[in-house]
């Protein structure tokens, strides 16, 4: 899932995800106060609009300079920063935002957990990190993909790497609150939202 992966899939269609703001992130940052949020993964845009629209200052990282083009085009927010980044190369600033968001990002398993650590090191003190994921329970057996779940991090195995600088406040599985996407048999979000200490 390399940046040509992704740029091939959004040069496939018009407009790749539905527009509207994630319901993880919905239900989640509705009452946080705004601040400075990073929004990891930002496809095309719905999601860091959204926090823009409700006072927040956004950073909205993307591998894919296609998706970043189209979600500038429909930001008339002007509290969007646009990004182009790679995650494995690339960590985000530390300590520099209130939230950091990361709704269904294929982040790779990785040994040493570098990118993951990045992305926990860039929560400042007090802040929220809120991660969204499909519950792989509900993918179909015998997908004839080169996806494996295995291969990639899950809320639930962040959780389990969190020290006593956190205080995990949700981790659980949950219906999702809108529809799955089309072809897809997602039925339930798991959700980690855990608050920086120190």
């Amino acid at each position: 899932m390399d940046e040509q992966f992704w740029e091939d899939r959004y040069r496939g269609r018009d407009q790749l995800f539905s527009g509207a703001p994630n319901g993880v992130l919905v239900a989640e940052a509705a009452g946080l106060a705004p601040g400075r949020a990073l929004d990891v993964g930002c496809g095309e845009g719905a999601d860091a609009i959204w926090l823009a629209r409700r006072g927040w200052q956004v950073t909205a990282i993307d591998i894919a300079p296609t998706a970043l083009r189209r979600a500038a085009a429909a930001d008339t927010t002007g509290r969007v920063t646009w990004t182009h980044a790679n995650l494995a190369g690339t960590p985000p600033p530390p300590g520099a935002f209130d939230l950091v968001s990361v709704q269904y990002f294929p982040l790779r398993l990785e040994s040493d957990h570098t990118a993951l650590r990045g992305l926990l090191n860039a929560v400042a003190s007090g802040g929220t990190l809120l991660v969204g994921s499909h519950d792989i329970s509900d993918l179909p057996p015998g997908r004839d993909n080169d996806f494996d779940p295995a291969d990639y991090y899950h809320p639930g195995d962040i959780a389990a790497l969190l020290g006593d600088d956190w205080t995990v406040l949700i981790n659980e599985t949950r219906p999702r609150t809108a529809p799955a996407p089309p072809g897809t048999h997602h039925a339930h979000d798991t959700v980690l939202r855990a608050r920086r200490l120190r």
